[in-house]
């Protein structure tokens, strides 16, 4: 790493006060931090917080929990074009296919947003935030592979100026900009992201994804389905992810490990995961009991397996950014995501995904959310106060 840091060390001069490029000195910054750790500590003197953990090392850590969702996403995606197209594969050749048609669209997200972030680090003179590196990540992962490239440029550049930097950029956003970026394609181009569309494998072949399945049938037809428990009804499949669906989304095994990374290292609120898991089986046995279409025949555990609620529940609400942020709060926030994602998803028959826009309805909320509970322990401390 040396050269690399000579060749920085060379040019830095000209992004320094007085020196030619200037005004493109935080685009330096953005390059060298991410090479080398930056050389600014707080004072020695005086007390001052000391922590390992920057923002930096948080997005990192983000990713990693994305990995095991983008590798199996990688090898799920061959898997379904080999099956489909009815030809013999193995794990290399259905893992190469993947990852043909899956690094195209993260390097577009990527090249994209960081784009967006550059110009607005250079206009308003402030460094270029780390946030990006995650919502780089989880925008390639919630989207079909078959999604023309242009339209995931399009969707990034819109979620990063509408959901971040209008807002103030990293950590003043009020919505998740990974979700903007998904709805924007949803409600831009509905025929790519939804229904049958959701995954074409290959040329002339259309396979529909597990919930437009259940929105198109009867609950006669799908208490068979389930009850054979075969193909897209499969326990085993929903659980590890053999089905068609957005690139990270299909693994609910995967999502667990990226759960466990998150937990483990504090990043991730395991209060949001719990309750939004509670939420989504309050409302799974309520439409279980209750609804008379295909989802009435669905048991409710299904409904945490099925579509992006787990993929949503672990990496989408959990945002530290745009989740509640107090304790209570977060219960309520979680609790609320899953019951609207379930509600959302078996009401709505043109759209049979209801994380998305649960989440960011609960990203809305959220504030005020906070507000109350705020209120709430202010005026019971009141209460018990002694003049």
């Amino acid at each position: 790493m040396q050269f690399i840091r000579d060749i920085l060390d060379n040019v830095k001069p000209n992004f320094e006060k007085g020196g030619k490029w200037e005004k493109y000195y935080y685009l330096y910054e953005a390059h060298e931090t991410l090479f080398f750790q930056p050389n600014h500590t707080a004072p020695s003197k005086g007390a001052h917080v000391r922590d390992a953990v920057d923002l930096k090392r948080m997005m990192v850590t983000v990713i990693v929990a994305l990995i095991p969702c983008l590798l199996y996403g990688m090898y799920n995606v061959g898997v379904q074009h080999f099956t489909a197209a009815g030809e013999a594969f193995t794990f290399g050749s259905a893992f190469a296919f993947g990852a043909i048609k899956t690094l195209p669209i993260v390097a577009v997200c990527y090249a994209t947003g960081l784009a967006v972030e550059f110009v607005f680090s250079v206009v308003r003179k402030h460094p270029v935030n780390e946030g990006f590196l995650v919502s780089g990540m989880l925008i390639p992962l919630v989207v079909p592979p078959t999604m023309p490239l242009w339209m995931v440029a399009v969707a990034t550049i819109i979620a990063v100026l509408l959901g971040k930097e209008v807002f103030g950029g990293t950590g003043m956003n009020l919505l998740n900009p990974a979700l903007t970026a998904r709805a924007v394609l949803f409600f831009g181009y509905a025929k790519n992201m939804s229904g049958d569309q959701v995954w074409t494998a290959l040329d002339g072949y259309t396979g529909a994804t597990v919930l437009g399945d259940i929105a198109s049938k009867s609950k006669e037809q799908v208490a068979e389905l389930v009850a054979a428990g075969n193909g897209l009804f499969s326990v085993e499949n929903l659980f590890f992810g053999n089905i068609p669906g957005s690139i990270g989304e299909t693994s609910a095994l995967m999502c667990l490990i990226g759960a466990a990374i998150l937990v483990i290292t504090g990043v991730g609120s395991w209060r949001i995961m719990v309750s939004m898991v509670l939420g989504g089986l309050a409302m799974g046995y309520l439409v279980q009991t209750f609804n008379n279409g295909g989802f009435g025949a669905v048991p409710a555990y299904y409904q945490l397996i099925m579509g992006g609620f787990a993929f949503g529940t672990v990496f989408m609400a959990t945002d530290p950014v745009s989740a509640a942020q107090t304790n209570v709060g977060k219960w309520i926030y979680g609790f609320m995501a899953g019951f609207l994602s379930i509600l959302i998803r078996v009401i709505n028959p043109a759209y049979p995904e209801g994380v998305m826009l649960a989440i960011l309805l609960m990203n809305v909320l959220a504030p005020l959310i906070d507000y109350f509970v705020v209120n709430a322990n202010k005026k019971r401390r009141l209460s018990r106060a002694t003049v």
